[in-house]
């Protein structure tokens, strides 16, 4: 594989294992160069905890992307989470078109949503520009829930393989080149991950966990992308990544203290021997 640099761009919770604290480990531990640009500083994440601080760093976007571009600084590949603000969106656009080598990926994880509701801070309006980001995306990792806000389409808890069609489908005529959509579950006690790309679809079915985590969309994401940018097919990619966060979901279970996140970083060692 030849040695990759990306850039991720995604906010920096000081507390809670995601975003840039569980992206950039993963990413490392795939073998990439990782570059960082935070959207955001805040204190925690915003699930669980209260009165988070939050500091919107996009004031800082033009002059780092000019200095990048004076130094002919370029990437294989662009990968956006959490952004802090609307007015990010158009800076994101342009980091990513000004620093993508030729033949560069931009990854979108439109992480704004989740069981049925937007995450604090974001509004019908932030949904609205999310849009127009993924309409520019190779490929858009979004769960059920941003689907629907992304798309329109009415949120339901119970559905089926037609539902999913429609969410997939209607991702794509966004704009979006290929789409992974998380979270996709048909029967209890199992859920999965449905991947177009390039008009093949494909789903990998796994256990689901009686136990939640924060953060599992951010691992998932990142361990996708790391996976990817391994040269995987996206088969195996989707694959990889969701056995990868169902293992961090599994350890962390019997830890009652540890509600806030996923230990995902002692079972990195699996996302190695899984991509070997």
């Amino acid at each position: 594989m030849d040695y990759k640099r990306l850039l991720t761009i995604q906010d920096i919770s000081c507390v809670g294992q995601c975003s840039l604290t569980v992206a950039l480990p993963i990413l490392s531990a795939c073998g990439l160069e990782t570059a960082i640009l935070p959207s955001a500083v805040l204190s925690t994440h915003t699930a669980g905890f209260k009165g988070f601080t939050f500091r919107d760093l996009a004031d800082d976007m033009p002059s780092i992307l000019s200095h990048w571009v004076s130094e002919n600084i370029k990437f294989d590949a662009v990968y956006t989470g959490y952004l802090g603000s609307i007015n990010q969106i158009d800076y994101v656009l342009d980091i990513a078109s000004k620093t993508l080598k030729e033949g560069g990926k931009l990854f979108v994880d439109p992480a704004m949503a989740d069981n049925g509701k937007l995450y604090p801070i974001f509004n019908d309006e932030y949904v609205k520009a999310m849009v127009k980001l993924c309409k520019n995306a190779d490929y858009i990792i979004p769960n059920i829930t941003e689907a629907c806000f992304l798309t329109g389409v009415e949120y339901k808890e119970v559905y089926d393989k037609a539902y999913v069609d429609l969410l997939t489908k209607k991702l794509l005529e966004l704009g979006a080149k290929n789409v992974i959509l998380t979270g996709v579950s048909y029967k209890e006690g199992k859920t999965g991950v449905v991947a177009v790309e390039s008009g093949n679809y494909y789903y990998y079915e796994h256990d689901k966990l009686p136990n939640s985590c924060h953060g599992t969309g951010d691992i998932y994401s990142s361990a996708f992308v790391g996976a990817y940018l391994n040269g995987k097919s996206i088969y195996d990619a989707i694959k990889i990544a969701a056995d990868y966060t169902v293992d961090a979901i599994r350890i962390t279970a019997d830890d009652k203290e540890h509600w806030y996140g996923a230990k995902f970083e002692p079972v990195l060692k699996n996302l190695i021997e899984y991509l070997k």
